[in-house]
């Protein structure tokens, strides 16, 4: 009897020893439900009417995000919009009384602008053209009735100009699309000035006086170059522009279109790229400007801007803050701020006693002190090139012998930012430390490291995420034996590229709509980016010219290389990187006998956005690192 409970005695001690050992886990890294890292926003995209007198939001009606109105004063909130497919894509006010919204259908990317009335009463589909995509060019924000978009209505390949009526529909042929204009900009009074065209290897600007006028050529560069109007100067004679030319970082200049030349050298960062400026509508004067280190930092332009910020700040310390609306008399704001822990909250700013409200908090049910901080570092590739990025490590852990996910971003010409992320910090808390480098080619480090990227899918871009691993392994950062990678679109490329190349480096890969030929994805591209095939030939590999080195590059050409778990998800819909792109991977790998799971949408696009959806991607993501990753 005495040894009965002398083992169960023992028993218990162990089982109290493991359960303290989890509870010691569970106080450093606390596990939060999946969903709550994916769930629609409580509230979000907060707006407010021109008149400043209503504000607006997106919430969840039946799981998806729809637009709720509320008077400033205070009252009832209203939903005016009631659509239960998918989310809203975006939305505005037009005037006070209306508000245009954006949505696709099953992932199509083939955009309608909406239209519904303040009171919810009154909903028109304004471009209720079948596989025809709607871009906003000017949404003309002193005229109630009316708004500029582009459309691709004649030809599936082009853009022409329209003014279209918010209240009745009615379009109007403002500009026809010769066939090379790729973008279009009006001035401050709503006239369409000026044109960007691209015949693939070159871009070329066109400019004119009046909308009488015919466009004029007024300048051209190549494609590896940026010359970007942001907006016309206020006298609308000149235009404001980011550019490279003859430089390796982008600047903002005032650049005349009538000399053909700069006039103004208006803000050079010597480190890093310069993103964009900022204006007053009503006060016609410039305010900020803004680049990105390993943060978002601005010059500030204007003493009015700069106070608002510097007050919101004293109020909101340690957070990142963004001016995301104010009415027409600009003396109330919506403010948002956020961190890398948190998707931040809502604010009304009120410039008449420097009143700051809250509205809402993004996600109230994630807790900034369990989650995990965004830490920049930076590492040298084996060419000597310096490779900058991000690490997440579980919140009250050390960067010690961790399990790694590694995640480059998608694009590939695009950067990663500091902020929050939810998949970073759902992985975080699962016990995974997770790395996030800019490559090769990520945007806003200059144009010589966006060249580098230039034919070399799979080659140096794919080295500098690999070197990048190695470095995390030489520090001790990461287990050796538990590297994962995981990544979205060029992400997912570089995801199999990772386990095909460099087959011992990883032990499992996680693929989300990610490219594995680099022939079939040339050739299903959405009809709308033909402009720009010449260049992705330039940059990525001509099919004709290069096919070695596009055959070399391809993982699905090489599937005999894979050995690790692999889990690719996909939308059926997607019109970027086709189904076809996963379903010949999926079949290379089943006919080997490994171990592949595949998860597909068929009212998804590119990347999954119904809430569901993201549910089922990331609970069949949490059980495959559960299963391969996990110590």
């Amino acid at each position: 009897m005495e040894t009965a409970r002398a083992i169960i005695r023992v028993f218990c001690l162990i089982l109290l020893g493991w359960l303290f050992c989890q509870e010691g886990n569970a106080m450093n890294n606390k596990l939060i439900p999946l969903r709550d890292f994916f769930r629609n926003p409580e509230k979000a995209l907060y707006q407010i009417s021109p008149d400043g007198q209503n504000i607006s939001w997106l919430a969840s009606y039946e799981n998806r995000l729809n637009i709720f109105v509320q008077p400033r004063a205070g009252g009832e909130a209203k939903r005016l919009t009631a659509v239960t497919d998918r989310d809203l894509a975006d939305y505005f006010w037009k005037g006070d009384d209306h508000l245009i919204y954006l949505r696709d259908f099953g992932g199509d990317e083939n955009f309608h602008f909406f239209s519904v009335s303040r009171d919810g009463r009154e909903t028109r589909d304004l471009t209720p053209f079948p596989g025809v995509r709607a871009d906003l060019i000017d949404d003309l924000y002193d005229d109630p009735d009316w708004i500029i978009v582009g459309l691709n209505k004649r030809n599936r390949e082009i853009f022409d100009a329209f003014r279209l009526n918010v209240k009745t529909g009615e379009l109007k042929l403002l500009a026809e699309n010769p066939g090379t204009i790729a973008g279009w900009l009006t001035d401050h009074d709503g006239r369409l000035r000026a044109a960007m065209t691209s015949d693939g290897l070159e871009n070329s600007i066109l400019f004119r006086d009046s909308e009488a006028a015919p466009f004029q050529k007024v300048l051209t560069c190549s494609y590896k170059d940026t010359f970007a109007p942001l907006f016309f100067t206020f006298d609308n004679k000149q235009l404001y522009v980011v550019s490279n030319l003859g430089r390796d970082k982008r600047v903002i200049e005032r650049w005349d279109p009538v000399a053909k030349k700069e006039a103004e050298m208006v803000y050079a960062n010597p480190e890093v790229d310069v993103d964009t400026m900022s204006y007053s509508r009503k006060r016609k004067v410039l305010t900020s400007i803004s680049w990105t280190t390993w943060k978002k930092e601005r010059k500030f332009l204007d003493q009015t801007i700069a106070a608002i910020f510097n007050d919101v700040e004293s109020k909101l310390p340690g957070y990142e803050l963004d001016l995301e609306d104010v009415d027409r008399n600009e003396d109330t704001f919506i403010v948002r701020s956020y961190s890398d822990r948190t998707r931040g909250a809502y604010y009304l700013y009120e410039l008449a006693g420097k009143k700051l409200t809250k509205l809402a908090d993004i996600s109230p049910w994630l807790k900034e002190d369990e989650l995990a901080e965004m830490k920049p570092i930076k590492y040298k590739s084996r060419d000597g090139l310096t490779i900058n990025g991000y690490l997440i490590v579980p919140e009250g852990q050390k960067a010690k012998d961790l399990p790694v996910v590694v995640n480059p971003h998608g694009g590939p010409w695009v950067r990663d930012r500091w902020g929050f992320n939810p998949e970073a910090q759902f992985l975080a808390n699962r016990g995974y430390a997770v790395f996030k480098m800019n490559y090769r080619g990520s945007t806003g480090y200059g144009k010589k490291f966006y060249e580098a990227s230039f034919k070399q899918w799979g080659k140096k871009m794919q080295d500098d995420v690999t070197d990048g691993v190695k470095w995390l392994i030489a520090q001790g950062i990461a287990d050796p034996k538990k590297v994962a990678i995981f990544g979205g679109s060029y992400g997912g490329y570089a995801t199999l590229a990772g386990i095909t190349f460099t087959p011992d480096l990883y032990c499992c890969a996680v693929d989300y709509v990610g490219v594995s030929n680099l022939f079939t994805f040339m050739k299903t591209i959405p009809p709308y980016w033909k402009l720009e095939l010449k260049s992705m030939y330039e940059m990525v590999g001509d099919p004709e010219k290069d096919k070695e080195l596009l055959r070399s590059a391809s993982p699905v050409f090489h599937a005999d290389k894979i050995k690790v778990p692999l889990l690719i998800a996909q939308g059926a819909q997607d019109p970027r990187v086709n189904k076809a792109e996963s379903d010949q991977m999926v079949a290379a790998l089943k006919k080997r006998g490994v171990e592949v799971e595949y998860l597909v949408k068929d009212n998804e696009g590119h990347g999954f956005h119904n809430e569901e959806n993201r549910f089922a991607f990331y609970e069949a993501m949490e059980r495959f690192f559960a299963k391969h990753l996990a110590k």
